[in-house]
């Protein structure tokens, strides 16, 4: 995150330099234009200057996310900070290239510019927010089956023989395409499966066949039903 916004604060730097070569090195070689540091000068110029200032703050609080997934889904919000600092140079040097501009113009238009960005920002984070609660709310409602893959896997693993084995690798299978959204309706029947899987776990190591085709044919029972009933849920819309 430091490092991004270290590289949006060079570029932020940089045009800003630009703008000011621009205000006091360019407006001089144009032909006709009367020169004049006066009070409407200055008033525009530093409503110019808190349009970047603004800019650049604005960059900085939607760089400060410090998780890495939450930060990816706010780096579109680099984009509208790189909109609005092109807008604020070229409205900016427009405004004061203009003979004789009311400083109250100058006002109202980076004003508004810094408005715009900062509406534009609390949208897209808004955006970005509600995007890693979904995907933090997927990843909850996963996490059942994705463990209970793993622990299924590892039993094919560590059957010492090709019967044991043969009955893992059924549980394994039916774990491995069960449906993976999980449901606080779904509490009791994942709590079976669970005790089950410790069942399963134990016979591993006493490789005891009759016993493993017993709780394996039950757990594939087990995870028949838990998907029967997600089924069911979904249909209802829970």
């Amino acid at each position: 995150m430091k490092q991004r916004f270290q590289r949006y604060a060079v570029i932020w730097a940089v045009l800003l330099g630009a703008f000011l070569a621009v205000v006091f090195l360019a407006r001089p070689l144009i032909p006709g234009l009367r020169i004049a540091y006066d009070g409407r000068f200055w008033i525009a110029l530093v409503c110019v200057l808190i349009a970047f200032l603004g800019n650049l703050v604005c960059a900085r609080l939607a760089l400060r996310e410090e998780n890495n997934q939450r930060l990816f889904y706010k780096l579109p919000l680099l984009t509208v900070s790189r909109s609005a600092l092109i807008a604020t140079i070229v409205l900016g040097a427009a405004l004061m290239l203009i003979p004789d501009c009311p400083a109250w113009i100058a006002a109202i238009v980076c004003v508004l510019l810094l408005a715009f960005q900062v509406i534009a920002l609390i949208k897209a984070s808004w955006a970005a927010d509600e995007v890693a609660r979904i995907d933090e709310k997927v990843k909850t409602q996963t996490s059942f089956i994705r463990t209970l893959t793993v622990e299924a896997e590892s039993l094919v693993a560590r059957a010492s023989s090709e019967a044991v084995r043969k009955e893992c690798q059924k549980v394994y299978e039916a774990v491995r395409y069960s449906d993976p959204m999980s449901n606080e309706a779904l509490a009791g029947i994942e709590a079976k499966i669970t005790a089950k899987m410790v069942e399963m776990t134990n016979v591993i190591g006493t490789d005891d066949v009759m016993k493993a085709k017993e709780l394996a044919a039950e757990l594939v029972v087990l995870v028949g039903d838990r998907n029967r009933s997600c089924k069911g849920l979904k249909y209802n819309g829970k």
